[in-house]
């Protein structure tokens, strides 16, 4: 089955099918063909009978007051309708558990299903064994399914398909800011198949969600592998906002590189001290024979996606799966791919404690299939003794990443100095210790990849079977 955009007038049934709206979201975005298909299927069953828990098992909650904290012993990690899309939960904002006590019932379990509920609405999450202890803001609603009913990785799988989020999106209301509440969606027909098929999706989705927490663990091990394997373990856990300000310092010897006061921040110098207080290299050294630099510039000429390739921006490209355009690769210059274990720096944005800027991801596996803008400082490893992998464990620090915003440059759109990044001192481990931490990382990246066939796999098997009914 296709689902296409209707060409013939909406009926009056139709129209009552949808609650009277005369907005023609509901008619054209083939919500109305996906709904009319499951409820001629010969088992559907409506959704609010497949959940329990508070609310009946599908809620959001109220809008409140957020206040966010440093100290992690009185925090918890926060999500909103964006952040559950990310890869890595490491830098999520810490709200005070004082507010998070109020809420008891934002805090996500494993097995729900997570969907953004305001801006862009539709986009999904399946909560894994690692996210328990994170709470979630009113942007995201919650479907926690009866497991006694129907298998939680299942109902996901179903919700996130070509026919449960067309009809997901079209209950959206609002002109500019787009909703939807708990009650929209409580009727959605959800189909039901033999049981063998819906422990085998949910059976996946469970596998996948126990690899993505394994991709977690593994990054995290990686780089309290790295400062242990230099000697430095207490940069681990730098505390910065913990330190003292950086106000009212003096600097002598200021040359022509640069005037910004920003880039002599004492708590930046204490950190590149300590990084060159161990044996290392310069970023610049090691990038010799690699790349140290941003991407070329280009226009983006359109493509279907049969015949282009995704193009990955900043922001995009810390989520689990990208939603970036698709461009023609032909009609774009050389480089625009990247090699494997290319570390990738958001190297423009501002320097809002939430923006990405200075974040770093890593290219390898499935993701050497996209093609990446300018926006990204690509750093690329000339010495095969100091590899992509290696340089990734340590950049995607908290200590690399304020050293790297110590080093801005710009006015309202901040980019990293080209002369101070060559400059960063790059701690050298022994090589057997350089070698294990870079295949802890790799091994995390090969379980992220694994996750996502296994999810693709769940899909394929559900939009299968549905489609066979319907024939």
């Amino acid at each position: 089955m296709k689902l296409v955009s209707l060409s013939h007038p909406v009926t009056s049934d139709w129209l009552a099918d949808q609650g009277f709206r005369l907005d023609p979201s509901p008619y054209l975005s083939g919500a109305l063909e996906a709904r009319k298909l499951l409820e001629r299927l010969p088992n559907t069953v409506r959704l609010n009978n497949m959940t329990a828990g508070h609310n009946g098992g599908i809620f959001n909650g109220p809008k409140f007051s957020r206040v966010y904290l440093d100290d992690l012993k009185h925090t918890v990690p926060f999500l909103g309708s964006t952040d559950m899309m990310e890869a890595d939960f490491s830098f999520l904002p810490q709200l005070s558990t004082k507010v998070a006590d109020k809420f008891p019932y934002l805090e996500v379990k494993p097995g729900m299903t997570l969907i953004s509920c305001s801006g862009t609405v539709g986009r999904m999450a399946y909560v894994r064994p690692d996210m328990a202890g994170i709470w979630s803001s009113q942007h995201v609603m919650k479907v926690a399914a009866n497991t006694e009913r129907i298998p939680s990785g299942y109902l996901y799988t179903f919700l996130r398909s070509k026919f449960g989020v067309p009809m997901i999106a079209s209950s959206a209301y609002g002109a500019i800011i787009q909703h939807i509440e708990p009650h929209h969606i409580a009727d959605l027909p959800v189909p039901r198949f033999d049981a063998k098929l819906e422990e085998r999706v949910h059976r996946l989705v469970e596998v996948s969600a126990r690899l993505r927490a394994r991709f977690q663990a593994g990054l995290v091990a990686a780089t309290e592998d790295f400062f242990r394997s230099v000697d430095l373990p207490e940069l681990i856990d730098i505390r910065w906002h913990q330190q003292e300000r950086d106000l009212g310092f003096e600097v002598g010897e200021i040359g022509p590189t640069t005037l910004r006061a920003l880039n002599f921040a004492p708590r930046a110098r204490r950190l590149i001290a300590k990084l060159g207080s161990v044996p290392g290299k310069t970023l610049g050294e090691i990038c010799t024979g690699g790349q140290l630099g941003s991407g070329a510039r280009f226009k983006r000429i359109d493509a279907d996606p049969e015949h282009g390739v995704q193009l990955v921006g900043q922001r995009q490209g810390f989520w689990l799966r990208p939603e970036g355009r698709w461009i023609s690769a032909e009609q774009a210059p050389p480089g625009i791919f990247a090699q494997d274990e290319t570390v990738m720096i958001a190297a423009q944005g501002t320097l809002g404690e939430n923006e990405v800027f200075c974040r770093p991801l890593f290219v390898t596996g499935s993701w050497l299939n996209y093609v990446y803008t300018q926006h990204f400082l690509r750093v690329v490893s000339g010495n095969p003794e100091i590899p992509g992998a290696y340089l990734f464990a340590f950049f995607r620090s908290e200590a690399a990443f304020r050293l790297l915003r110590s080093l801005s440059v710009g006015g309202k759109q901040q980019d990293i100095h080209e002369t101070l990044r060559a400059e960063i001192p790059i701690p050298l481990a022994a090589p057997e210790d350089r070698h294990r931490i870079a295949e802890t990382v790799r091994r995390a990246y090969r379980n992220r990849d694994r996750a996502d066939a296994l999810e693709d796999q769940a899909l394929a098997l559900l939009t299968e079977a549905i489609e066979e009914a319907a024939a």
